[in-house]
């Protein structure tokens, strides 16, 4: 699968000393952080607890999108009505156009809830657009950025009424083997609700 990624700013973090720490010196050190997304309008709810993980850690943030593969019958369609050129060039302008999102997203988050500490933004190292099935890249990427620890949203609370995602969420944390947080997502409109224009 292709991922395409967006680096961002990157400034120097310092690593967190371990001295004098006591019990909590022997706590693995979470340097990078994966955040992952499905750009719903209450995502960004789950993005201030990345943000405040990585301001109490000092740590760096990655921001990983998926987008998830067709059905193989929708494949077989598109391949009938557009050549490999064709659907290439469509492969990019959806891309772009997430990359774009999401910019637009940081933004607006910043501009709203980062007024007094913009500097918390440049922690964020890259944004990643993946193509594939959300766990199993969530799960390669993890590792294959050297992410210490996952923060995700979920739709719901208790038992998680989005079916989709309460599947894909077990089926990262059933073969993960780094910290995941679990961020419930509020329903409704909140401050902090985004609708793309």
């Amino acid at each position: 699968m292709h991922c395409y990624t967006q680096k961002r700013k990157q400034v120097g973090l310092s690593s967190i000393s371990t001295k004098n720490r006591g019990a909590n010196a022997m706590m693995p050190e979470i340097q990078k952080i994966l955040y992952t997304t499905d750009l719903s309008d209450n995502s960004a709810y789950a993005f201030r607890y990345a943000i405040n993980f990585a301001k109490r850690h000092d740590a760096k943030i990655i921001i990983l999108h998926v987008l998830e593969e067709l059905p193989s019958s929708a494949q077989a369609m598109i391949r009938q009505y557009f050549n490999e050129e064709q659907q290439k060039k469509i492969s990019e302008e959806n891309i772009a156009h997430t990359m774009d999102r999401i910019g637009q997203r940081l933004k607006i988050f910043c501009d709203r809830e980062l007024k007094d500490d913009p500097e918390s933004m440049d922690r964020i190292e890259s944004i990643e657009i993946c193509k594939g099935y959300p766990a199993n890249e969530i799960l390669k990427k993890v590792d294959e950025l050297e992410c210490d620890a996952i923060v995700m949203g979920t739709h719901g609370k208790g038992i998680i009424r989005d079916t989709y995602l309460g599947n894909m969420t077990k089926k990262v944390l059933r073969r993960v083997r780094k910290p995941v947080f679990i961020i419930p997502l509020p329903k409704g409109e909140t401050d902090i609700t985004f609708h793309d224009s």
